[in-house]
């Protein structure tokens, strides 16, 4: 029996917390987090029935970190890797031999080295097979959504850094027009360069993230901002965009504003085997993460080592990974929107909004 374990934390301080402790939603949220921060790491549940399509079985647990991104991104960062650290140690001793870091605990910092490097196991990101799955799920729900990826124009916002790049390159294999956006303006026409040597799509650079987008029919953003850079209004009526930064790229406003665009944050993973994570985090049964599923499949394949760390990834690394999913039977089982699964149903009703909204416009265009 193989083990894992995986890291998680609460991404809103009273709603998450609230669902174990109802009365905090009656409390301020300045005293949620004055408790989480004096909260040690803790248990959260055991998880059973992970099994391979090779016959291969693994076990894992969940385990919680009691902060939420605002505070992992305001607090001393020494402090911050502590309660991460504290929080692999229960894991390690109850057997695992990798461990996964979810959400905002893979951001802060190094993206995980001080953390690897503090823990008696083997430490993974999973964002190698967020990436694969990110980009996996663009492609399919932009087919939904009636976009044929070969004649379509994607643009990377955040190209210019490792993931954006890596994202880059993999969508120049079937992409008819790349834009690549990126604040500094050397570094993304150095990535143009070398892209251009490798596709004979179209490819343009810009540091301005209106323009960028505005055009695409198909947007993948990674950029490293701290704040929210794509808003409603910069997206193309029936574009898809995929969301893979953490913090968000994309406004929430675009959720509440724009019912003919399809943003999607990756891809919803179906875990083989009988599952059971005795622990709901909103995604349909026997579904996870990706960032989860990297751990796990790691785990089910022997493969404990730090497969995904620090802030650099390769088209090998993605291609490798999605391998080794397929190999161990993991497959994409739908969509995830600011950090909900969503229906085809949803989806429909998206693209439905936009035929109907690209008549009007041509309507107008007409008279």
């Amino acid at each position: 029996m193989e083990k894992f374990g995986f890291i998680m934390h609460p991404l809103d301080a009273k709603r998450d917390i609230a669902r174990k402790y109802p009365f905090v939603k009656f409390l301020p949220e300045s005293w949620v987090e004055w408790g989480l921060e004096h909260k040690g790491p803790m248990l959260i549940s055991h998880i059973t029935g992970v099994k391979s399509a090779t016959g291969a079985e693994a076990e894992g647990w969940f385990v919680g970190c009691p902060l939420t991104p605002k505070q992992m991104l305001s607090l001393p960062v020494d402090f911050v890797y502590k309660k991460i650290i504290d929080a692999g140690k229960i894991a390690v001793d109850l057997g695992a031999k990798i461990i996964g870091l979810g959400a905002f605990t893979s951001v802060v910092g190094d993206g995980g080295v001080t953390i690897a490097n503090s823990l008696d196991c083997a430490v993974t990101t999973g964002n190698s097979f967020t990436v694969a799955t990110a980009i996996e799920g663009a492609i399919k729900a932009a087919e939904m959504m009636d976009i044929k990826p070969s004649e379509a124009i994607v643009t990377v916002v955040g190209a210019g850094g490792s993931i954006g790049r890596t994202c880059a390159e993999i969508m120049s294999r079937q992409a008819a027009e790349l834009i690549l956006v990126d604040k500094n303006a050397e570094r993304v026409e150095e990535v143009a360069a070398d892209i251009r040597k490798l596709t004979t799509a179209t490819i343009s650079t810009t540091t301005d993230v209106r323009s960028g987008v505005e055009k695409a029919d198909i947007v993948i953003a990674v950029s490293s901002a701290v704040h929210a850079i794509i808003e409603p209004s910069f997206i193309k009526c029936g574009a898809v965009v995929c969301d893979v930064a953490r913090p968000r790229d994309v406004s929430v406003r675009v959720a509440q504003e724009r019912d003919d665009v399809l943003v999607i944050e990756g891809g919803v993973v179906a875990v083989p085997g009988d599952v059971n994570f005795n622990f709901s985090f909103g995604f349909p049964p026997k579904t996870a993460y990706a960032c989860m599923s990297e751990t796990m499949m790691l785990a089910l394949d022997g493969r404990y080592e730090n497969f995904t760390l620090g802030r650099d990834l390769t088209v090998g690394q993605i291609d490798e990974i999605k391998q080794i999913g397929d190999k161990h039977g993991f497959r994409l089982a739908g969509f995830r929107s600011f950090e909900r699964a969503v229906s085809e149903e949803q989806i429909e009703r998206i693209r439905a909004n936009a035929k109907k909204r690209n008549r009007s416009c041509q309507l107008s265009a007409d008279s």
